[in-house]
């Protein structure tokens, strides 16, 4: 089942860098009382989702925020060391919280994931951009199959807040 509009983001835990290593970040804790604006790609350093899907939301970061957004975070099953290199590299610090779902529980959860065997990526999440009030999603945007972000992007998002 996928999660829809309405519905409570399911418990899990996801992972940050941080500078003592990586750091569990219970998706119960982290989105209570909080707005947040959260997008996921298919994986870190990938050309779609470093050309396009991040950059926007690096760019627009103070734009986001200044809708009265209080987090923004870039979420692929990846580990938190990859998702903590791949912001580095993409100057993310301060602007972009970027999180891993090595095992793709939380992906999973959402039942947005597909496999990217076919790849050679394994079990990867779907693109998409949501927004999240309290542990609630509110908007929700799929991106369709192909390798845009265009729905699922930071200036989509914006029209939506």
């Amino acid at each position: 089942m996928t999660i829809e509009v309405g519905d409570r983001i399911p418990d899990a835990t996801l992972m940050q860098l941080t500078d003592k290593g990586p750091a569990p970040v219970k998706t119960s804790e982290y989105f209570a009382g909080r707005k947040i604006v959260v997008f996921a790609l298919p994986g870190a350093f990938t050309p779609t989702c470093s050309n396009q899907h991040l950059p926007g939301f690096i760019q627009n970061a103070d734009t986001i925020k200044a809708k009265g957004v209080d987090e923004i975070a870039c979420l692929s099953v990846n580990d938190a060391f990859v998702m903590g290199a791949w912001g580095k590299a993409q100057g993310a610090g301060g602007k972009v919280t970027m999180l891993g779902d090595g095992n793709g529980d939380f992906t999973k959860a959402l039942g947005l994931g597909f496999d990217g065997s076919g790849f050679g990526m394994g079990m990867r999440s779907q693109r998409y951009s949501m927004l999240v009030e309290d542990g609630v999603v509110k908007s929700l945007n799929m991106e369709p199959a192909g390798g845009k972000a265009e729905v699922s992007g930071a200036e989509n998002m914006l029209k939506q807040l």
